[in-house]
């Protein structure tokens, strides 16, 4: 998933946060001139369900149809939707965000 994520980056859209967890994705992304939410989101779930199947030796449906998408009101919207996603796995997995190795918070960490 993060390989997908960061596939395009820059190109059809700006990642600006991310957490991938057991069993769900958050991204926050800026997207570029030509490619709508529905595409991006199409072209990571396609890649990834072909990939974990083949990996997991099964088929068919790996992700809801559906997904959540919300845009950003403000820059305190901004802010709190970034915190959100790279707080995610202090849920129960992690103790710091930028211990979680696929999340935003740790990739600035290891810029740093």
């Amino acid at each position: 998933m993060e390989n997908a994520l960061l596939h395009f980056d820059d190109q059809r859209y700006r990642l600006i946060a991310w957490c991938i967890m057991p069993n769900h994705v958050h991204a926050l992304i800026e997207m570029k001139e030509d490619w709508n939410l529905a595409r991006i989101v199409h072209s990571w779930k396609s890649y990834t369900s072909h990939t974990a199947n083949e990996i997991l030796g099964r088929s068919g449906e790996f992700w809801f149809r559906e997904y959540h998408d919300r845009f950003i009101r403000d820059d305190d919207h901004f802010a709190k939707a970034v915190r959100y996603i790279e707080h995610n796995p202090v849920t129960g997995l992690v103790r710091l965000r930028e211990e979680w190795r696929w999340c935003s918070a740790w990739w600035q960490k290891e810029k740093e």
